[in-house]
């Protein structure tokens, strides 16, 4: 007996010693899913900053343009021999991928987020753009094949739905349009967004390679259409205030930063997991709008937000595999 204990503890030693996760730990370094949950949590610092920053463009000296511009240019300039390097695997990428991550996250996603943003509250932005994440990036794995929910994450999805509805059903009762308006073009980012992230898993790329397959042809476009008249500009009127804030927010934080944590947890965790940002977004968004936008929660944010971030981290739970009990 004694001997079988000595032999199994050796066997143990030996398979934790083999994993990743213990080596990792042995060397002081970090396994790839615990850097890849820090990059996570570092972008829900910077997207509850970006939904913040998508309702105060509505009070800012900035349009929409010029925060777009701000968005995908400081990446190019600060990556951009990093970008010249890869220019080879930029060239590479298909197609269709490519189209994923381009509309996903480029100008159409970024201007409905905004426009969305100036209609409703920054409530809204950091709960329905990430929060419907999950619904949106399973509708897209189903229809390529590639599973559909189980157990608890069905149940997460429907818990989703109902804090969205929660959050609008008061706007269908007393009849507000720019609210209702504002919160289906959210909705339409949030697919968006979602086509993103299964983008970024269908493409060769490492995070900086990302980044300039998204900010090269969004900075292209957004530049054609100002200078083409069909999108207006105030970037040579607007403060100096406001142009410092939506450099750091928009071009340092959520074109570099995030563009860079986002795309490494993408690898670490995979898309479904990933899209757990958005169970913590929403409530960081709610608590900062209160000091920095004077924003008060209204009785469909503090019902909305709770279900819609219970019903992410549902969504994102994957159903334990039955271990055999003589294994």
């Amino acid at each position: 007996m004694v001997a079988t204990n000595t032999a199994a503890a050796a066997t143990s030693s030996e398979t934790r010693s083999a994993s990743p996760t213990f080596r990792a730990a042995r060397s002081g370094e970090l396994s790839p899913q615990v850097a890849g949950m820090l990059a996570l949590l570092l972008t829900v610092a910077i997207w509850a900053a970006f939904a913040l920053s998508a309702r105060a463009l509505s009070t800012s000296t900035l349009l929409a343009a010029d925060a777009a511009l701000l968005r995908f240019g400081v990446p190019l300039v600060i990556l951009a021999p990093a970008l010249w390097r890869r220019r080879r695997r930029l060239a590479a990428v298909r197609p269709g991928p490519a189209a994923k991550i381009i509309c996903g996250a480029g100008v159409p996603f970024f201007l409905a987020a905004m426009h969305g943003g100036s209609l409703t509250s920054a409530a809204f932005v950091g709960a329905i753009v990430p929060g419907m994440v999950p619904l949106f990036v399973s509708a897209l794995l189903v229809a390529s094949g590639r599973g559909a929910p189980r157990g608890t994450q069905t149940a997460g999805l429907v818990l989703i739905v109902a804090g969205v509805v929660a959050l609008v059903c008061r706007y269908t009762v007393v009849l507000d349009g720019d609210v209702l308006l504002g919160s289906g073009i959210l909705l339409v980012a949030s697919g968006l967004w979602a086509l993103y992230t299964v983008g970024l898993r269908d493409v060769d790329l490492d995070p900086v390679g990302s980044i300039g397959l998204l900010c090269l042809p969004s900075f292209a476009v957004i530049a054609f259409l100002v200078l083409t008249g069909v999108l207006p500009t105030n970037l040579a009127r607007a403060t100096g205030g406001d142009l410092v804030l939506f450099l750091v927010v928009q071009g340092l934080g959520v074109g570099l930063c995030a563009g860079l944590l986002y795309a490494f947890a993408i690898r670490r965790l995979g898309p479904q997991r990933c899209s757990v940002v958005g169970s913590l977004s929403p409530a960081a968004v709610v608590l900062l709008a209160i000091p920095l936008l004077d924003e008060s929660p209204t009785l469909p944010v503090v019902v909305g937000v709770p279900l819609i971030t219970a019903g992410v981290v549902l969504a994102n739970r994957r159903p334990r595999n039955k271990v055999s009990a003589d294994a």
